[in-house]
């Protein structure tokens, strides 16, 4: 008998593996659709794509965590335990603040063994057809328009959103307006080719994030046009940026990296100085290591030292930043500093530096 013990034990052993694997793997989710097309959606008009799933295993499912491509998008589910064979929605919704082609993606995390499940929800984002009511508190030539800088703000890869300039003109001749230096990744569209005098048009920007190469900032200038073939110059330039997001399908959900700031809002006090400096400390409050992949200095009037782009748990380092009055005053676009982290619920950071006019 006690030749044959070892044998026993090991089929037994062997018995009980199988049955828990065969357990384990049978836990999965079924999707009845896994990418919905919400078709056209009107601008600043929330859009909810509602996906059906089912627990196709013979245990209770849990799902832990939902993962969402940005900050713009909402996901409702199933809090609690989800029976053996039973059907459940989960629902997403996209807030739909920027014109343009959306392709936004979650990811289901749960008990199951299988992995994360995928879903993906796309559409187009159309502007209303209403007149514009607002002010023109720039000029370019003979033309006002409503704005110099253009953003395109927490974008995915692979979305296409729309910015539009709203332009009249203010002269006594017919333009021709358009815009000249765009690059490969931007298109434009001039509505209407001709405008009279007195005549507001549109100017249309549409993004193809699927031509930018890094994530973070990508910034150039584009110059608007009263005629074909005019030169470029300072007094023509659109400033114009594109904030690519990483995708936090790809970041740890179940022990993240949690940035914190000592600061995010700074106001600037001079008190007679040409340059003044400022120490923010960012420290690392999650369970996993904290990676700043990028940062990016909006105006010429900040600089900018960091101790570590790298931070495990628990640990901190210092930024170090100086504000140039002279650059301040003259700096058309709000001094601030972005950064780009692998935290999940903070892809996208911003400290802001507020310069009034009493701050000398």
């Amino acid at each position: 008998m006690n030749n044959n013990r070892p044998n026993t034990l090991y089929l037994l052993s062997l018995t009980v593996m199988l049955a828990l694997c065969s357990t384990v793997a049978a836990q999965r989710i079924e999707v009845e659709k896994a990418d919905i097309f919400c078709g056209s959606v009107e601008y600043c008009k929330p859009v909810t794509a509602e996906f059906n799933l089912k627990n196709a295993s013979s245990r209770r499912l849990t799902i832990k965590d939902v993962g969402v491509s940005c900050g713009c998008i909402k996901a409702e589910y199933p809090t609690g335990t989800i029976g053996a064979g039973k059907q459940f929605t989960l629902k997403l919704t996209y807030d739909a603040r920027q014109l343009g082609h959306f392709q936004k993606m979650a990811c289901i995390y749960s008990n199951s063994t299988t992995g994360p499940v995928y879903l993906t929800m796309q559409g187009v984002v159309t502007a209303e057809k209403v007149d514009y009511y607002g002010k023109y508190p720039y000029t370019v030539g003979e033309i006002g328009i409503d704005r110099r800088d253009i953003e395109f703000d927490d974008v995915n890869k692979g979305d296409c959103p729309e910015e539009v300039l709203h332009i009249v003109n203010q002269g006594s001749e017919i333009l021709e307006p358009n815009i000249m230096h765009l690059p490969n990744y931007i298109t434009a569209e001039v509505s209407p080719q001709y405008l009279r005098p007195g005549k507001s048009g549109t100017i249309t920007l549409k993004l193809n994030s699927s031509l930018l190469q890094d994530y973070g900032i990508t910034e150039t200038s584009l110059y608007l046009g009263n005629q074909l073939g005019e030169n470029i110059s300072p007094d023509n330039e659109i400033s114009m940026y594109a904030l690519l997001l990483p995708s936090s399908t790809g970041m740890s959900t179940k022990n993240p990296a949690h940035i914190s700031l000592s600061e995010e809002n700074i106001d600037v006090d001079f008190l007679g100085k040409s340059k003044v400096t400022y120490k923010v400390t960012v420290s690392n409050t999650g369970s996993s290591t904290l990676e700043i992949s990028s940062i990016h200095l909006f105006t010429s009037a900040l600089s900018m030292t960091l101790g570590s782009k790298t931070i495990e748990p628990g640990m901190h380092t210092t930024m170090k930043v100086t504000v140039s009055r002279k650059e301040a005053m003259k700096a058309r676009r709000h001094p601030s500093i972005l950064m780009i982290t692998n935290d999940p619920d903070k892809p996208k950071v911003v400290i802001n530096f507020n310069i009034t006019q009493n701050s000398d």
